[in-house]
């Protein structure tokens, strides 16, 4: 197969193999099965003569590491046959003009995983209210006097940015706390930005979880994302704050509930963030999959089953438009 990734800028510029992001680990395991492999960031996509493209190149496995070529090729998005839109959040004006883009590839032809149309439509914390029964409660506003409501008959909240990532501008609260104010208004930006408020969950002193949902199934692997001593969330990705986690019956039971609708929008990778069998979040722009530490806990190789996983439904998708087979084994 002929297959981009289109990663965050940074990850572009420090391009090595980085064993906590997950982008490079399928890039490996990928090329590791004689796939062709390109990789670009989003302000590389342009449109040219009425068709998209982008400016990519070739990545490399040698002597264990990861490696990109240094030139450059303007290529017509259409020629590939899988391209994975993975930029980091924010979701900003730059995010959704990519999104356009990608819209304007012809499908029967190219699979994008995830679909630049759900990434526009479905707000990574929104998503959640598209599943009411497995939602904690929560409001979506920028009115200050409905969130000291909220605060009011819940006790004890978190307010949430809508577009940010790595637990960026969250904030927790409990009614009472003299600082009520001036953590609301810094959160809404004087009641100018919209966020999400939630009741706080009990269950975060031990933990939110990271489910891996694959191709319609959430995998029994999954870590247990621990706060720091200083804070009341995950905020630090390291060895000493990602456990093992359990996957309850509940949690495995998910993806009943959320499967159907995810296909139907075009989410066939994402983080579902879990506390106490409630989602919290649904992380379908770049969502991290936590290989280093899920292969180091489980004692399995996970960046092989994803792609497993991967490869099935690609080729299941693909032979349906060429009525071949284009997966490598």
């Amino acid at each position: 197969m002929k297959i981009l990734f289109i990663i965050d800028e940074l990850e572009y510029k420090y391009f090595e193999f980085n064993k906590l992001v997950t982008n490079f680990w399928l890039n490996i395991e990928f090329l590791r099965r004689s796939n062709e492999v390109f990789v670009a960031t989003k302000n590389m996509l342009n449109i040219k003569d009425s068709l998209p493209f982008c400016f990519c190149t070739k990545t490399y496995f040698k002597d264990y590491e990861l490696y990109k070529q240094d030139n450059l090729e303007n290529i017509c998005l259409n020629g590939f046959d899988v391209i994975f839109f993975r930029p980091d959040p924010p979701v900003d004006i730059n995010y959704i003009n990519a999104t356009y883009i990608l819209s304007m590839v012809k499908s029967e032809k190219t699979l994008i995983l995830n679909s630049p149309d759900a990434i526009r439509n479905k707000n990574e914390k929104l998503y959640i209210n598209d599943f009411p029964s497995i939602a904690p409660k929560n409001i979506v506003t920028s009115d200050v006097n409905l969130i000291r409501e909220f605060l009011k008959e819940n006790n004890e909240i978190v307010i949430k940015p809508l577009n940010r990532c790595f637990s960026s501008g969250v904030f927790y609260l409990y009614h009472g706390d003299k600082n009520t104010n001036t953590i609301i208004n810094t959160a809404t930006e004087n009641g100018k930005t919209t966020v999400m408020v939630q009741e706080f969950l009990s269950g975060i002193k031990k933990g939110d979880k990271r489910l891996i949902y694959i191709c319609g199934e959430i995998l029994e692997y999954c870590v247990q994302k621990v706060a720091t001593n200083d804070d009341f969330k995950f905020n630090e990705h390291c060895d000493k704050n990602l456990k093992f986690g359990a996957i309850t019956k509940e949690e495995k039971n998910i993806e009943n509930i959320i499967s159907k609708k995810l296909e139907q929008d075009g989410v066939i990778m994402a983080g579902l963030d879990t506390i106490d069998s409630k989602i919290i979040e649904i992380n379908i722009t770049s969502p991290c999959f936590f290989i280093k530490e899920i292969n180091s806990l489980y004692g399995i190789n996970l960046e092989k089953i994803i792609v497993d996983k991967l490869e099935n439904y690609i080729n299941k998708k693909l032979k349906q438009e060429h009525k071949g087979v284009l997966v490598n084994y």
